[in-house]
């Protein structure tokens, strides 16, 4: 609760520094300095604590503004000098030394803000970047692919940038709607240029390959001919059958390499763990045994929604008491027969998960709703 009634402060007063170019607070501060210094009287010279406002300035306004500042701050020091009795000392070194420490201060400050405007154009750069690499990545679908609707949430602990190791896509190929979630092992660049080589195999695969265990030979055959040995990535195919029987009796296929089993959630809010029937090796490993998984079907309702997420989610800590998120018990109230209106869902399950971990995820994470509406 405070973390949240904190951000919402910074942000109102970043708004208000922003609707007036940052030059707000450092005005502000030349003014209380100059009433501080006349109330105090004339056997108190209080103006040379007129430094704080070009150095405020560095932090909320541009290199020439701060200039600007630090010069208004200079000509009330020189108003308040005569009201004040400095004029009168016999030692001018000391009018000299103030001076000299005063533009000193000044210049430093303008010097201090270019340099923030400078960083702050790269880390602008930086997120430009970001976001371009995730749009080519992961390219977000609509919020209905063939005769699926969905929704998602997407979250990525990475500094400055919007992408990781988490994945996910769904896809309308001639063979049904296809869908990939997965889990990259680690972080950072090396995690994004996994997580390229999965979707990119995926992508050419789910439209050419008749069955969902062709299409995941094709993405391990992949992950293991470009990513280098030790490295895997956590994956569940899943497929929506182009021809399929009436609502009620509809099946999805499912295929599973190691990842968190999904969750079906009926409209009365029931939720039923689709556990593999024979649990696989990650993406990348299968070289290390014997044999294939095994697709399984399971019936999918009109009005069920299919929960399906990472482990950044499942995983989720409770700052306070230490605890995981649990999504089971939860998941039912927030998405019961919400089929027709995933992205509220979504929404309400992110909320929950951010209000859960206090407002900050320490992991990447995907939560994507599926769903076959009547």
């Amino acid at each position: 609760m405070w973390t949240r009634a904190f951000r919402k402060a910074v942000d109102a007063l970043g708004a208000v520094i922003s609707a007036h170019q940052g030059m707000t607070i450092p005005l502000t501060a030349i003014a209380a300095v100059a009433a501080a210094d006349l109330l105090a009287g004339r056997n108190h010279f209080l103006a040379p604590m007129m430094v704080m406002a070009p150095a405020l300035a560095v932090v909320t306004t541009a290199w020439k503004r701060t200039l600007l500042i630090g010069l208004l701050g200079g000509a009330v020091q020189a108003a308040l000098m005569p009201y004040d009795g400095v004029l009168d000392t016999q030692d001018r070194r000391i009018l000299a030394g103030m001076a000299i420490s005063y533009l000193t201060v000044v210049l430093f400050s303008a010097y201090a803000s270019w340099w923030r405007e400078v960083r702050t154009e790269q880390y602008r750069a930086v997120v430009t970047v970001a976001e371009a690499a995730q749009r080519a990545l992961l390219r977000p679908p609509g919020p209905r692919v063939g005769g699926v609707s969905l929704a998602v949430r997407y979250a990525s602990a990475a500094d400055a940038a919007q992408i990781g190791g988490d994945l996910y896509a769904v896809l309308d190929t001639p063979h049904g709607v296809r869908a990939l979630v997965g889990d990259v092992r680690g972080k950072g660049l090396e995690a994004v240029q996994t997580s390229a080589v999965v979707m990119g195999a995926f992508r050419e695969a789910a439209y050419d390959e008749g069955g969902l265990a062709g299409v995941a030979r094709r993405v391990d055959a992949s992950v293991r001919r470009h990513v280098m040995d030790g490295e895997f990535t956590t994956a569940l195919f899943l497929e929506f059958p182009a021809q399929r029987r009436a609502a009620e009796d509809a099946e999805i296929e499912l295929l599973h390499y190691g990842h968190v089993p999904p969750l079906r959630v009926s409209p009365d809010g029931r939720v039923t763990s689709l556990d593999p029937p024979e649990p696989w090796v990650p993406l990348g490993l299968t070289g290390f045994v014997r044999g294939a998984p095994e697709p399984w079907r399971v019936p999918l309702g009109a009005d069920e929604v299919l929960v399906l997420c990472t482990d950044g989610v499942i995983e989720a800590r409770d700052p306070r008491h230490g605890g995981f998120y649990p999504l089971a018990e939860r998941v039912g109230t927030l998405v019961a027969g919400a089929a027709r209106d995933l992205e509220a869902a979504v929404g309400r399950l992110y909320a929950d998960l951010l209000g859960h971990v206090g407002g900050t995820l320490g992991d990447d994470s995907v939560l994507l709703l599926l769903a076959r509406p009547r």
